[in-house]
Formats: structure tokens, C-alpha cells, sequence
């Protein structure tokens, strides 16, 4: 399969799962969390369905240029992302796990340089 294909899979996968973890949380979780927590678990949904945008924006990128070496590190970022940043703050809000929230900068820091090279890849190309 190629990396284009997995990208656009990978992509509207995280896209269905942020649709649905946010149908939810509005309906399930909001009166159990509290506000704070249901901002926090908001903000997961958010970001998740940003990146699973991310996601198939790089994989239509790599389509139109098949073989760019530097597509696959940002996919991979972002996928990573999603799981630390986004996979933290569910577990967080929903679990109250506390100390996991740790990862979450790092999360944040994987989409950044997921963002960074995939401008690299098309500047460069």
C-alpha cells in the first residue's frame, strides 16, 4: 500500500473516530464531567479532528508527489500526535488519569514538527 493510500486510510479513520468520541462526549460524558474536564476532553475531539485533516492533506500530497522522501516523517509525527497529545487528554478528562498529562506537551510538540516538515517536503520538492 502506498504511503499516499495509508495517509487518506489513516486519516478518515481518525477523522470517524473523532466524530465519533465527540457525539460522545456531548451526549454521554457531559453530565458526567466537569466543566473543566469536559473542556479538556473538548479540546482532544478538536485537535484529533484537526490532524486527522492533517492527515489526509498529507496523504493528497503524496499522490502529487509520490516520491518525496519527507512525507512519510510527517505523517508519522502526526499520527503520533494524535495518539499523545489527543490519547492523553481523553485519559485525562475521561479516567482522571492526572499525571499522563505529561505527554500531552509532547503530543503538541509532535504536531508541530509534523506541520514544520511537511512544509519542508513541498517547499522542497
Amino acid at each position: 500500500m502506498t504511503l499516499a493510500k495509508i495517509c487518506i486510510f489513516l486519516g478518515s479513520l481518525n477523522a470517524l473516530f473523532a466524530v465519533a468520541l465527540g457525539a460522545f462526549g456531548a451526549h454521554t460524558l457531559k453530565a458526567k464531567l466537569t466543566t473543566d474536564m469536559l473542556v479538556v476532553y473538548q479540546t482532544a475531539v478538536q485537535y484529533h479532528f484537526y490532524h486527522a485533516l492533517g492527515l489526509l492533506i498529507i496523504g493528497l500530497v503524496a499522490f502529487h508527489l509520490p516520491n518525496n522522501l519527507w512525507l512519510k516523517p510527517s505523517a508519522i509525527l502526526m499520527f503520533l500526535g494524535i495518539l499523545l497529545f489527543c490519547g492523553s487528554l481523553y485519559a485525562m478528562s475521561v479516567f482522571n488519569v492526572r499525571g499522563i498529562g505529561m505527554i500531552t506537551p509532547i503530543g503538541g510538540l509532535l504536531f508541530i514538527l509534523a506541520w514544520l516538515v511537511l512544509s519542508i517536503s513541498v517547499w522542497r520538492s
